[in-house]
């Protein structure tokens, strides 16, 4: 009776090894198919490994240290040219009130275009990214327009601020 008891155990012990085996098989398979892929869900397709360098933009005067401090001079500027463009009336000083204009709106474009270099970049949006960046250019051009059409041809943005602040 000890003889087949120790048969038994033996024979459930390889084809509980064999099972274990044929079980684990699919297993080890699909993990080195899915290592195969480069695809990432929910994300895009890069090409290269990790290993490779980042590449870099190009260098360009206009976005690198002057562009970073005319965005700083301008928005360091605006504080006095508004108090000043509020001390004096708009009317006798339109250069002024010029100036305060044109500056407010390239004061806004800089900040709307840096969202966009930061949330629409065109290596994720190919499509949106230039589209978004080519509607403010536009919408930019379109304000620049009315501000002088507004300056020239009107009363003024000064005198409108004044206007609307007594109203």
């Amino acid at each position: 009776m000890s003889s087949a008891l120790v048969a038994r155990s033996a024979f459930n012990r390889n084809v509980a090894a064999a099972l274990a085996r044929r079980s684990l098989r699919p297993l080890a398979v699909q993990a080195r198919g899915a290592a195969d892929h480069s695809y990432v869900p929910g994300g895009p397709i890069y090409r290269g490994t990790v290993n490779d360098p980042t590449p870099f933009p190009p260098p360009s005067k206009t976005h690198g240290s002057y562009h970073w401090a005319f965005e700083r001079l301008l928005s360091a500027g605006l504080v006095p040219l508004t108090v000043a463009a509020f001390a004096t009336s708009g009317t006798s000083y339109p250069i002024l009130d010029g100036l305060l204009g044109v500056s407010l709106v390239m004061h806004s474009h800089i900040g709307f275009d840096s969202i966009l270099v930061d949330y629409l970049h065109p290596r994720k949006f190919p499509r949106l990214g230039p589209l978004a960046t080519w509607t403010l250019r536009a919408a930019t051009v379109s304000v620049l327009v009315g501000v002088y059409q507004f300056n020239t041809n009107d009363i003024g943005l000064t005198e409108l601020i004044v206007k609307a602040w007594h109203a």
